[in-house]
């Protein structure tokens, strides 16, 4: 049997099956059932407040989208592709639940709002939930960075030693990046923060509805200001997307540096065994694949972000169909991040570190050349002629298997008759990271207050 379309009464001939399946959205759009839900008990209420609707109609609408509401809480709505999509399912629903008077719901709105409001509910309250995450991934950088301030490790730059530093230093950098995030995620409850229900198909309504009244009892800010705008508009979901896309890049390359710092060529970390997997051929394997994981869902993430992106660049204004490829991405990726945080606080937060190993790597290379260049330009030498006679330094130790600290001070001398014992302690890893105390350096001082500011911060949000 022929299905009796919602909006099928221009129409003559039946869809076909294979083109009904491609049509319809409820396999995903269900996702926001309860915001499809929320949305409606909203229109329905400024529709009793404006006199649209009579009180008896809203009344009886109401109490059956709560009883809708109630049993998608308790035991979840039987939902049909034979409807298409979300909203109408749950208009099909309630038409069972009270009768014909169901149809009135539809009054002064079109899916093409509805389905734009039901987006910015679903983001706006998941939103919030990302940034708390996030803060408690933060806490644990500092809590881990507070036991770590003197703990001495090689500093990297091409993958290659470069400087020695604090590892609670490091730990901040990303303390840092993951701040940065949570405010992209802040500004993007500002777009987020818009009510397009009452745009109705693309411009507007005849019916005398209150836009703003609807917005309030919805909790947002304020409604959107045109009424094309509202229903075309997903930049907030871009901008979800992008935001996404850049913490997961800030999770993946934490990851990678977690999977070398675990193998046995640095040694410097372990994971929890809780964190980890074993070989189901190799006894010995302890396997990070929790941050390999994380590493390779920063791609299926971007994949969401470009897959939007691409759907939308070419788009004529208002609704389009294309549109309906909005949701599964950003669904995905709401689902792909949330674990990833929480994943990567627990790893955090169990690790052990291997202090005497980061130490004894800044030992064995010449990551202190740096240290010896500004030694000898407090002598008077000009910093590039020490640049060059440290290099020519390095080089022979190099060959003979000689490190800087190792080099006889009649050598030194030779270079400069200024240069005394002392520079042997100013050689020292731990004294070269003591003593870098420039604002937001490694010293551990400074450390020490991008500890202290990063508690304030995490503080002032609670």
């Amino acid at each position: 049997m022929p299905i009796k379309r919602m909006w099928g009464g221009r129409f003559e001939e039946a869809g076909d099956q294979l083109v009904n399946q491609f049509n319809a959205s409820i396999n995903f759009d269900q996702e926001m059932a309860a915001e499809d839900i929320e949305g409606s008990l909203a229109h329905v209420k400024m529709l009793k407040e404006t006199k649209i609707l009579s009180a008896a109609d809203a009344d009886k609408i109401t109490a059956g989208l709560e009883k809708l509401r109630e049993r998608l809480t308790s035991e979840g709505l039987p939902f049909s592709i034979d409807n298409e999509d979300i909203h109408m399912n749950i208009e099909a629903l309630l038409t069972e639940e009270i009768g014909p008077v169901a149809g009135k719901l539809h009054t002064g709105r079109s899916r093409n709002d509805q389905v734009a409001t039901d987006l910015h509910l679903y983001v706006k309250k998941r939103l919030p939930i990302i940034i708390r995450e996030l803060k408690k991934l933060q806490g644990e950088l500092v809590d881990k960075a507070e036991a770590n301030v003197e703990t001495i490790m090689p500093g990297y730059t091409h993958m290659q030693h470069a400087q020695p530093i604090s590892y609670g230093h490091y730990l901040m950098a990303y303390f840092q990046m993951f701040q940065r995030d949570v405010e992209r995620f802040e500004f993007n409850q500002q777009h987020t923060d818009l009510s397009p229900l009452g745009a109705a198909a693309l411009a507007g309504t005849t019916f005398p509805i209150d836009r703003q009244l609807s917005a309030k009892y919805l909790g947002f800010t304020e409604p959107y200001h045109n009424s094309l705008d509202a229903v075309s508009d997903r930049d907030f979901a871009l901008e979800f997307l992008s935001n996404a896309s850049i913490l997961m890049m800030h999770l993946s390359r934490l990851c990678e540096e977690l999977i070398y710092w675990c193998s046995y060529e640095f040694g410097y970390l372990e994971l929890a065994d809780s964190y980890s997997t074993g070989s189901s051929i190799m006894p010995q394997k302890k396997n990070p694949d929790m941050a390999e994981l994380i590493r390779g869902k920063a791609g299926r993430v971007y994949g969401d972000l470009f897959g939007l992106l691409t759907t939308m660049k070419g788009l004529p204004l208002a609704y389009n169909k294309d549109m309906q490829e909005d949701k599964e991405g950003l669904f995905d990726a709401i689902k792909t991040v949330l674990p990833s945080i929480k994943i990567m606080t627990g790893m955090i937060a169990t690790l052990q570190v291997n202090k005497d190993a980061m130490e004894h790597a800044t030992h064995h290379d010449f990551s202190n050349a740096t240290e010896l260049a500004d030694y000898l330009a407090t002598k008077g030498i000009p910093f590039r002629k020490a640049h060059e006679i440290v290099g020519e330094l390095v080089l022979k130790g190099l060959k003979t298997g000689t490190n800087l600290v190792d080099i006889p001070l009649e050598e030194y001398q030779k270079i400069s008759p200024k240069i005394n014992e002392d520079v042997y302690t100013v050689l020292q890893p731990k004294v070269a990271v003591e003593r870098r105390n420039s604002y937001g350096g490694t010293g551990f001082e400074q450390v020490r207050q991008q500890i202290k500011i990063a508690k304030d911060i995490l503080k002032s949000d609670k």
